[in-house]
């Protein structure tokens, strides 16, 4: 009788753990057109973004952002393209849009589809709505990368933080990278789970999107190494080469290219 008591007890600590994370925010793209504005903002230009890029970011263009209904569907996807045209100076366009809603801690769900392509750099992420922390916006306040994925090793799936005093500047970020095997062509969940002293990040699919856990940070230390407490805001882009992304060149035959991203959800501990 007690273990079965204990059993009990143990399964309603379980839902009531699972009814507490309310979901916050969200983005389905269930239509076809445009990106919804009161969701979204566009960071705009060519100018490398520090990692040496090739593309021009577009702001709210349709060709390189936009919604899309599955076929047959009342489900939709979004849409982010890489494209090989000359614009400003650059030859390829793409788009990276970052969220207007911002949070401190919680859990970050992205349902995406990854292209393929050497060249391509896609990233699913967040930064700090502000600098808080020492005397630089970038490392000092963190970077918290839940996917990259590079062209050249399509399959292997990259999840890092970045701090003042851990960073790839420095070469001493804490990474660590899974091989998915269908990440290209199949829609897989990325996981961001935050609190106030642990970092976790999986990747799995709508049976169990925990699958396999890619990266843990524990808190450690001060801001240098822990500057995770404050609000931040989710990104996600397409870049076309770059120190990393283009480090065994690009194919310029594959233009364009897309990933598919069927909804963003964000939850909190309420």
């Amino acid at each position: 009788m007690k273990s079965y008591l204990s059993l009990i007890c143990l399964w309603c600590i379980v839902a009531v753990s699972r009814a507490n994370w309310v979901r916050v925010w969200e983005d389905n793209f269930d239509w076809n057109g445009g990106v919804d504005l009161n969701k979204w903002d566009f960071d705009m230009g060519g100018h490398g973004w520090g990692n040496n890029e090739e593309q021009f970011y577009t702001h709210n263009r349709m060709e390189n952002a936009r919604c899309e209904l599955f076929p047959g569907s009342g489900n939709g996807r979004l849409i982010i393209e890489a494209r090989k045209e000359n614009w400003d100076n650059r030859r390829f366009t793409s788009a990276r849009m970052k969220s207007k809603g911002k949070w401190t801690y919680g859990r970050l769900q992205i349902r995406a589809l990854l292209p393929t392509g050497r060249g391509l750099w896609p990233a699913l992420w967040m930064l700090p709505e502000r600098q808080v922390y020492g005397g630089a916006y970038w490392p000092d306040n963190g970077e918290i990368d839940l996917m990259e994925q590079v062209g050249y090793d399509p399959l292997r799936i990259h999840s890092t933080v970045h701090t003042q005093a851990n960073n790839h500047i420095l070469g001493t970020h804490p990474s660590n990278s899974v091989i998915v095997g269908d990440a290209t062509n199949n829609f897989k969940i990325y996981t961001l789970d935050w609190n106030v002293d642990k970092i976790e990040m999986f990747v799995g699919d709508e049976a169990n999107p925990f699958q396999t856990r890619i990266f843990i940070w524990n808190k450690q230390g001060d801001w240098t190494k822990w500057p995770f407490d404050q609000p931040f805001f989710v990104i996600l882009n397409i870049a076309v080469g770059g120190f990393w992304g283009g480090a065994q060149g690009l194919d310029e035959n594959i233009y364009p290219r897309r990933m598919e991203i069927d909804w963003v959800h964000f939850y909190q501990w309420r």
